[in-house]
């Protein structure tokens, strides 16, 4: 069984005459970097000079390069894309890796297969948010938490547990509802890259053949979209879940629509389903995803570009973007 933290097992104290530098001022580097600031702790933002720089200016935070903050931090917090990290880290990061340094990753992802190797004499940590960074942010200022995966793949210190513990507390994972799961750097790649690779991919498929299935019926375009996902209940039934249980939340429905869900919902899911999430588990495990994805990228994205070319070109995005635009939304 995984320990669960609660606030009182955390402290800020390890962290108050420490330098934090978040490298990366993308969705989870602002979340997170503010909500550090606003727990008066004391953050450098380290960026390239994009947009991203412009808006940590903006927010009243010192911006430098990532070499510089790297140099001037005691805890390095590592929150820009798995893919651009390798060569990031070993530019302007890793010279700067004295001993008695912490680096923070939000991700297990290069760690897990190797991509970026840290040196001794430095504690490595995890700290995972299982929220988007805007929910990091919008959570916090609501004065709510939200769960973490924390996790030590290197204690040199002996701390590396507590500045885990610590840095969740400083962006508001403890704060009410919120907690941190005992974890590891593997089990983070593991069910991030599952979940991608299964229940989430599939709802989006999902959605987009029940389009296709209700408008072959005569059913219009608007109210096929309507109905399966931009009405918002969706969101709903999500939130639902989060707070009250993978079956539970059905309880909210209709006796029609919960004997519909428990009869029909099971026919969608054979033993077929499951041998090809074992597949997927498999790729995970032994690398092959990883592989797949670095030479992908090495390549220029050629399949990526297509994928996204080919699922753009469906009629339910060209139907859904004239629906928002009437709506607003565009």
């Amino acid at each position: 069984m995984a320990k669960i933290f609660l606030d009182e097992d955390a402290s800020l104290d390890i962290l108050k005459d420490k330098v934090i530098g978040v490298i990366g001022y993308g969705n989870q580097g602002r979340a997170q970097a503010l909500n550090l600031r606003d727990s008066r702790l004391n953050v450098l933002v380290g960026n390239i000079k994009d947009y991203a720089w412009d808006i940590a200016i903006s927010d009243g935070f010192t911006v430098k390069g990532i070499d510089e903050v790297s140099r001037e931090s005691d805890i390095i917090m590592i929150l820009i894309p798995d893919e651009v990290a390798p060569e990031v880290f070993d530019k302007d990061i890793l010279p700067y890796l004295s001993k008695g340094k912490v680096i923070d990753f939000a991700s297990g992802y290069n760690i897990t297969y190797g991509f970026i190797k840290p040196p001794e004499g430095v504690d490595v940590i995890l700290v995972a948010p299982r929220m988007i960074g805007k929910g990091v942010r919008d959570l916090f200022t609501q004065g709510n938490g939200y769960p973490v995966m924390v996790g030590v793949e290197q204690d040199a210190s002996g701390n590396g547990w507590d500045y885990a513990l610590a840095l969740s507390k400083g962006i508001g994972a403890f704060l009410p509802g919120g907690c941190a799961v005992e974890s590891s750097f593997y089990e983070e790649t593991l069910v991030d890259l599952f979940s991608e690779h299964s229940w989430a991919g599939a709802m989006l498929y999902l959605l987009q053949t029940c389009y296709e299935v209700l408008v072959e019926e005569g059913v219009s375009p608007e109210v096929a979209i309507l109905e399966l996902y931009a009405s918002g209940e969706l969101g709903e039934i999500g939130h639902s879940i989060a707070q009250l249980g993978l079956w539970n939340q059905l309880k909210l429905h209709s006796r029609t629509s919960q004997y519909g869900h428990m009869t029909w919902g099971k026919k969608y899911i054979t033993e077929e389903t499951k041998k090809i999430m074992k597949e997927a588990i498999e790729e995970i495990k032994d690398g092959r995803f990883a592989k797949e994805w670095g030479l992908e990228q090495v390549m220029g994205l050629p399949s990526f570009n297509m994928l996204w070319k080919l699922r753009l070109s469906h009629p339910v995005c060209k139907e859904e973007d004239k629906l928002y635009k009437t709506l607003g939304r565009r």
